[in-house]
């Protein structure tokens, strides 16, 4: 009877379910940093979360991986401010105490500006626009790209090679805001799930495509999310967070 009660037992533990406790992290990417790719970003996170110890749930099949989600690809070059990742522990840790180990990692041009934990049922985040900061390199006329900007955004549709097709999309709908300000560009641009214009985009058709080789920088300040635009953000769990650091 004591084998039987003993054999039930191994068998109720071996059916019990893993913790997936899920937590978001908003942090910026910068410096030498932005010249990685987003797979080799990727990998640079499951080496970080590694070395500060933690529990990783991992996927099922003959190759489990970390579960380690980005709501959206970073483009090579781009510095981020306020970049987003999901990752799912295998053990429940108060946020404070993940933000902590994190930060003792001290990755050079990765910063961690908060981490919370996602209430179960949450959905997953989707992107809903991203804001951009492209500076003018030291050639470019302003007055010469305000002009460039009002006949950009005066047209109703836009077209873009994409892949050796064409990408035509609505300019209201995807360019949300462009606007010159002294030394650099604000833009706003929507997300879909279908293509989307990008930075490098929007500079070929103000015919500035020239601008990055001749020294201009592009920076996404930040990534909006579709809870952040309801408010269900404002809904996680026990927020830690940290001053961000002063970027030029």
């Amino acid at each position: 009877m004591g084998n039987v009660q003993s054999e039930s037992a191994a068998a109720d533990s071996e059916t019990v379910e893993p913790l997936r406790i899920r937590y978001r992290i908003r942090f910026s990417k910068t410096g030498l940093l932005r010249w990685i790719s987003h797979r080799d970003l990727a990998r640079l996170w499951e080496r970080l979360l590694r070395r500060a110890n933690f529990k990783l749930s991992m996927t099922q099949g003959f190759h489990p991986k970390p579960r380690i989600g980005f709501p959206s690809a970073l483009a090579l070059g781009v510095d981020g401010l306020e970049e987003v990742v999901e990752l799912e522990f295998a053990e429940d840790l108060a946020p404070q105490n993940v933000l902590q180990r994190l930060q003792e990692d001290r990755q050079p041009g990765l910063s961690i500006t908060s981490v919370s934990k996602v209430p179960e049922g949450f959905k997953k985040p989707q992107l809903e626009k991203s804001d951009y900061q492209i500076t003018l390199p030291e050639n470019a006329d302003p007055v010469a790209t305000q002009r460039a900007v009002e006949k950009l955004l005066g047209q109703p549709t836009v077209s873009v090679a994409r892949k050796k097709k064409t990408l035509t999309v609505e300019t209201a709908k995807q360019i949300l805001s462009l606007q010159v300000n002294h030394d650099h560009l604000s833009l706003t641009l929507a997300a879909s799930e279908a293509a989307t214009l990008r930075p490098q985009d929007v500079l070929d058709l103000m015919d500035c495509g020239d601008w990055i080789e001749n020294g201009s920088l592009i920076t996404r300040n930040r990534v909006y999310l579709r809870q952040d635009v309801t408010g269900e953000e404002s809904d996680m769990i026990a927020l830690a967070t940290e001053t961000p650091t002063t970027h030029p």
